[in-house]
């Protein structure tokens, strides 16, 4: 356990952890510094929660003793005599002290979810008022809900991190900033947002070249979310079921479909399914969809939609091929438009499809995907959107494409590569 320890805390030699990605987050991670409460990041495994600490420990170290910052990754074999038995996470934090002999101040406690009981423990330090700050990660939404959000309550702040944005890839990465070098470096950013359309921006992913070892990687995410997060931990007896599931799902994304239909596609009833996708949920695998409408009664009508976290897992794990341009960049839309965080997103569909609207406090904008418009699918695309701008008073509509852009019918048809620029204006 002690060589556990040295290894998983590097920054006690007055090293930086390198190598690491700048996430935009970070900065509003700083900021909660001073604040008294538990910091929580959620997040589907590999999408950068660990690095987040590594980068919070290498901006503390500028002003900390280094030695005063424990990071545990509570994963780790060596500590599995710990998995059963909280309490024991004392003795690791007094070990800590006794090798480095300074005090712990800030504790950092990753993927803190595999040991039981482990929010009695974490209340009951924070409760101590010896540390200044105390951090958890989770992969598993479930974390602060149930139980746990009643031991922790009015005790914690939590944040989400997702994998790599687009606007994280070009900014930080390939230092596109605005409009106008997006449009002068136009083959770079359309020769990356076809890299992200297939293999996604999972951080390790990303930095991998060889698309071969890209898929294999994916693969072992996939794998390993499946057995630990979703199988193992929730104690799934049919494993032939939910395996199925997940791959049907990823197969048809954004497709509308209801809990009925989805039963008899698997010979299965909803409750089950219900529940296994309740899960995937929960996992940050997939996200579910509500069908709009200003009725909470109507939006829990039986029309879903699913997409996932990551289109690399779609392309590498699911039936959708390559050639299906529209479903991978429709979930691309969805993604980007979730990591903003600045909407509520839902779909409508209702005779014609809207395939977003989006909600804030302000207003509501209609989004439609089409990777090309042509004219096959122009009178579709402008029906769908002209229906929700009628219906709902919607001022702002926009048809992102992979790459055209202008206005038609008080339209705005404008490259994925510029989405992010429009919904933040």
């Amino acid at each position: 356990m002690e060589h556990a320890l040295i290894l998983h805390n590097k920054h006690w030699k007055e090293e930086k952890y390198s190598n690491i990605f700048e996430r935009p987050l970070l900065n509003k991670l700083i900021e909660k510094l001073d604040l008294k409460e538990i910091q929580v990041l959620l997040g589907i495994r590999r999408c950068g929660k660990s690095s987040m600490f590594r980068l919070l420990i290498n901006h503390l170290i500028k002003s900390e003793n280094p030695k005063s910052i424990l990071f545990i990754n509570c994963e780790d074999p060596f500590f599995s005599e710990i998995w059963n038995d909280a309490a024991k996470l004392y003795r690791v934090v007094e070990l800590a002290e006794k090798i480095t002999g300074v005090s712990v101040k800030y504790l950092f406690f990753d993927e803190v979810q595999v040991i039981k009981d482990w929010e009695k423990f974490i209340k009951s330090i924070y409760e101590t008022e010896k540390y200044k700050k105390i951090f958890i990660t989770g992969s598993n939404s479930e974390l602060l809900e149930g139980d746990y959000i009643n031991m922790l309550s009015g005790r914690y702040v939590s944040d989400i991190v997702y994998p790599l944005s687009f606007q994280e890839i070009l900014s930080q990465h390939h230092n596109i900033n605005d409009k106008f070098e997006l449009i002068t470096e136009n083959p770079t950013v359309l020769r990356i947002l076809e890299n992200t359309l297939y293999n996604g921006s999972f951080p390790e992913v990303f930095k991998i070249k060889n698309v071969s070892l890209k898929r294999e990687v994916l693969l072992n995410y996939y794998e390993t979310i499946v057995l630990k997060d979703c199988l193992i931990n929730n104690k799934i007896r049919d494993v032939f079921l939910f395996r199925n599931l997940s791959h049907y799902l990823l197969s048809n994304i954004a497709t509308v479909f209801s809990y009925n239909s989805l039963a008899k596609s698997l010979n299965n009833n909803e409750n089950t399914l219900k529940h296994y996708i309740s899960i995937l949920e929960k996992c940050f695998i997939i996200k579910e969809l509500q069908h709009f409408s200003y009725s909470l009664k109507s939006q829990s009508k039986i029309k879903k939609k699913v997409f996932c976290i990551d289109n690399g897992l779609i392309n590498d794990i699911s039936l959708i091929f390559t050639s299906n341009y529209g479903k991978l960049l429709e979930n691309l839309v969805y993604t980007e438009i979730l990591k903003m965080g600045k909407y509520e997103i839902f779909f409508y569909n209702e005779n014609e499809e809207c395939d977003f609207i989006l909600k804030n406090q302000k207003q509501l904008i209609a989004v439609q995907v089409a990777y090309e418009l042509n004219a096959k699918n122009e009178i579709r695309e402008y029906k769908g959107i002209e229906i929700v701008r009628n219906k709902f008073k919607i001022s702002k509509s926009y048809i992102v494409t992979f790459n055209q852009s202008f206005e038609k019918n008080n339209i705005t048809i404008l490259p994925f590569s510029h989405l992010y620029n429009y919904l933040n204006q």
